[in-house]
């Protein structure tokens, strides 16, 4: 269970940058603290090898054969200082030759180890007797033709106090450095969320009677302004659909509203008057006309919910175009004859897609009775089949109607969109079938065009190649 006061970003933020500081100071500062270790061991080591120089030269056997300190050495007199120095010299053996009383009786080593000092200077960290940690540097010397080990150390306590005087510094200061950091982190974290919160109560204000608000973009450069502009974006779309359910709604219930009236005001009228069969034959046939007319539009509107909902999935298989318009255009023919129209297909009968036969036939079927509402009596309909280029098959539908405004091109394939809605009404068109084309075009992979002309206008589908 998330703790309440850890349900902002800006806190939580807030203690994971505290803590990869933390984690980064604990490091910088172990790093510091171990740099400086080695620095001053570094310093012992050196001043140890010194001292030790010194002490090769001041050591020398007298007439006893026991090993003595010169007082005269390069005519510097004996420093006191070489006494706070832990010496031992010790014989091939490992017999002790000499031992400053500093050292006491307390010893830096027993038999020499093997290869210790030899050609070189052998450092190394110990313990006395009495647990006092010190640096010991042993070299092999010669005095007076004896093999001897001379073994000098320093304390170690000064350096390590130096280091934990360093640590525990560093460890004090720490929760102050946390403390200044975690507030200008929350400060800094608050500022620049600041805008998510402005946004998130700006949005809250937003509803579907305000899809048209927006919200504030501070600086469209940001991650914050990318955002904003996304959601935008999204309120954009949103509004779009909205307005399209809302006119969509609004069309289907006229377009539904309009065969119903007709159907109630005929049959108001037959059951007012007294008839003969004849009356009542005339009567049943208008209603039957305007139920087949609103029976095509529940059709085209189940065919639109369907297609906006995903619902039609498409089963392609491969087949010849040119059989496929000539079966359309067969359904259609009868319209065209009772107008006195002619209806011409050209094509290649070998050209094949990849489509589904039920709703490609719908498509031309839907151009095909578009370019008979809208082509005068007597007119000419021409399809072409052919391929645009190596991967594109064209089916053209022209017509020889009036053609189309400039200023209703961009429409005509919007649904329940009219240029003429009298003249469109009075042929039984709804304004779904250009609509519903466009989809199945889209659908295939291809496009719907229009090409509109002095006399008459081109419906051009175009299809990838099988």
């Amino acid at each position: 269970m998330r703790l309440p006061w850890l349900r902002h970003i800006r806190t939580r933020l807030t203690l994971w940058y505290v803590a990869i500081l933390a984690a980064a100071l604990l490091i910088y500062g172990g790093s510091t603290c171990a740099i400086v270790l080695l620095q001053l061991r570094t310093q012992v080591d050196q001043l140890a090898i010194e001292d030790l120089e010194t002490v090769e030269g001041i050591l020398t056997f007298g007439a006893d054969q026991k090993l003595h300190v010169r007082e005269d050495y390069h005519d510097h007199p004996y420093s006191e200082e070489m006494e706070e120095r832990y010496l031992e010299v010790r014989a091939e053996d490992g017999t002790l030759l000499y031992r400053n009383e500093h050292l006491g009786e307390r010893a830096l080593g027993g038999k020499p180890e093997p290869g210790e000092g030899v050609n070189t200077y052998s450092p190394r960290s110990g313990r006395l007797a009495d647990g006092t940690r010190i640096r010991l540097i042993s070299r092999q010397h010669m005095i007076n033709g004896h093999p001897t080990l001379i073994r000098l150390a320093f304390s170690e306590e000064p350096m390590w106090q130096r280091f934990w005087q360093l640590a525990i510094g560093l460890l004090i200061g720490l929760p102050f450095a946390l403390g200044v950091a975690g507030a200008g982190g929350y400060f800094l974290a608050r500022r620049a969320l600041g805008p998510v919160e402005r946004m998130a109560r700006r949005a809250r204000e937003i509803s579907a009677e305000q899809l048209g608000a927006r919200l504030h973009v501070e600086n469209p450069q940001d991650e914050l302004g990318l955002l904003a502009h996304a959601f935008n974006e999204t309120l954009a779309r949103l509004e779009q659909s909205f307005e399209q359910l809302k006119r969509f709604t609004s069309d289907a219930s006229h377009e539904l509203r309009t065969p119903l009236t007709a159907i109630r005001s005929v049959g108001e009228v037959g059951l007012q008057r007294e008839g003969n069969p004849e009356h009542y034959r005339e009567v049943i046939g208008s209603m039957l006309e305007e139920a087949e007319h609103l029976g095509r539009l529940v059709e085209n509107l189940l065919t639109i919910s369907r297609a906006d909902s995903g619902q039609i999935r498409l089963q392609k298989s491969a087949l010849n175009l040119t059989p496929l318009v000539r079966e359309a255009a067969s359904l259609l023919e009868v319209l065209a004859e009772e107008k006195g129209q002619s209806v011409s297909i050209d094509g290649d009968a070998a050209i094949g897609v990849n489509a589904d036969p039920v709703v490609l036939r719908q498509i031309v079927i839907n151009l095909l009775d578009n370019a008979i509402k809208y082509s005068p009596r007597g007119g000419r309909i021409s399809v072409r089949i052919g391929q645009k280029d190596a991967n594109t098959v064209c089916v053209e539908v022209e017509d020889s109607g009036s053609g189309i405004p400039a200023q209703h091109r961009d429409k005509v394939f919007d649904r329940f969109y009219r240029i003429d809605d009298a003249r469109s009404r009075d042929a039984g068109g709804a304004g779904l079938g250009l609509a519903i084309a466009k989809w199945g075009a889209e659908a295939h992979g291809g496009k719907l065009e229009l090409e509109s002309r002095e006399v008459g206008c081109v419906f051009r589908l175009l299809l990838p190649v099988s």
